[in-house]
């Protein structure tokens, strides 16, 4: 189905019929691979959430940043947003603009107003003109670690408060019921507020971009309009009426960094945030058995984390990645620029690497195995994971459950990994 410029009707009984039948039920089998979700326990022993110290990048420099030790901009708001982005090594080009009222700043948001989100690979920041900063940043042990503030006016301290109402969604059925990172696919109404909701508790590269973006501002898409961005609806009588809604003619763009709401950030974003909520929940599922378990893991324990560790790895190795739109996407080029500069190269290859013809990456391994949430994985699941990965990577007996990844392929990952990480297990 394909948006036309001018209004689209559907009713809602057919639209989740068409929408949601096969790639949900895709969808849910596949995700079903890291197992049932049987604890809600993050802010209780042994996890203790809100009890333990954060070790995450922000949470070391906050005491700096109320002290004034760190000087920012503080000029106006987008002075002290660029400032602060680069303070933390997050590119302004990784700006997407979304304008459903899927944040504790809703009053503020609308298609005229919309919230700016600003990412790299550990911190998460959102930025609505005439409101507060909001950060999500990612701990090693502990997941997401949430905290807003003002931008500080005539001179005054910043203050910096860690919230707990954001733990409502952000600790919810939507990330495993661990801290993790949302992103939310809705019809939100002309004033933002959703008037439904797609891929409900699902993150990550395996959902159809058909699902995709609602409630965002999307552009660089070219001619890929298949997908519930850049709308608005109206739900009168059961019948949901959709209005194209275009860039700019809403909003004034100086209030922002840069012009654009670029399709590959949001595929990267998406990428990220399945990865991390995975990777999060097999951490909080460890500690947990590791805490009931203490003369050692019972069997249905070690096979429980067993799954989540080839659920990890068939993430990483992009198993269920959902094709790019026919032709592929050509990228902002300022993004991909940010987003290339931290490479990793090992004989001129990278698993930063972009194809953007049919999938996202051309080395298909995740360059988040890099990552402060990877790198903090309990050893009882990371030297699972690394099995997992060394058995999928093998090319003398191939798995058929990575028969699409080529010999050569599957050579230049396992030579990047070798020579990139430092804790493989000896003769991997």
């Amino acid at each position: 189905m394909r948006f036309a410029p001018e209004p689209l009707v559907l009713t809602r009984r057919k639209r989740v019929s068409r929408w949601f039948s096969v790639p949900w039920l895709l969808l849910v089998g596949a995700s079903a691979t890291l197992g049932e979700v049987t604890y809600k326990d993050w802010d209780q022993p042994p996890h203790s959430y809100f009890e333990r110290t954060p070790t995450d990048r922000f949470s070391r420099l906050k005491a700096q940043l109320e002290s004034g030790a760190v000087s920012l901009d503080r000029t106006s708001e987008k002075g002290f947003l660029h400032s602060l982005l680069k303070l933390l090594a997050i590119p302004a080009s990784s700006q997407m603009l979304v304008f459903s009222t899927t944040s504790l700043q809703l009053n503020l948001i609308n298609p005229s107003n919309p919230r700016a989100l600003y990412f790299n690979e550990d911190i998460y920041l959102g930025f609505i003109p005439g409101g507060r900063i909001e950060i999500v940043s990612l701990d090693p042990e502990l997941g997401g670690i949430f905290y807003i503030f003002d931008i500080p006016k005539d001179g005054g301290p910043i203050r910096i408060d860690r919230s707990t109402r954001c733990m409502n969604c952000h600790a919810g059925s939507d990330t495993g019921y661990v801290p993790g990172l949302t992103i939310k696919s809705v019809v939100p109404a002309s004033t933002g507020g959703s008037l439904d909701s797609f891929r409900r508790e699902l993150t990550g590269h395996g959902i159809p971009l058909t699902n995709r973006f609602g409630g965002w501002y999307v552009t660089g898409a070219g001619n890929f309009t298949n997908h519930w961005g850049n709308l608005v609806g109206d739900l009168t009588g059961g019948v949901l009426t959709t209005t194209p809604v275009s860039l700019g003619a809403r909003f004034n763009y100086d209030r922002y960094l840069v012009t654009s709401s670029d399709l590959l950030p949001q595929l990267v974003h998406e990428h990220q945030a399945g990865f991390v909520n995975r990777v999060v929940e097999a951490t909080y599922r460890a500690r947990t058995y590791q805490h009931t378990d203490p003369g050692g893991l019972t069997t249905e324990h070690r096979e429980e984390l067993d799954r989540q560790a080839h659920g990890i790895v068939r993430y990483l190795l992009f198993s269920d990645e959902a094709p790019l739109p026919p032709g592929g996407v050509t990228g902002d080029e300022a993004f991909k620029a940010d987003f290339l500069r931290t490479r990793r190269v090992v004989h001129g290859a990278s698993l930063k690497d972009l194809d953007l013809n049919n999938r996202l990456l051309k080395f298909r391994c995740s360059y988040m195995i890099y990552s402060p949430v990877f790198l903090g994985l309990p050893e009882v699941v990371k030297r699972r994971v690394y099995e997992h990965l060394g058995h999928a990577l093998d090319e003398n007996e191939p798995n058929p459950e990575y028969k699409y990844l080529t010999p050569a392929e599957k050579r230049v990952i396992r030579q990047i990994l070798r020579e990139t990480l430092t804790d493989l297990p000896a003769g991997w």
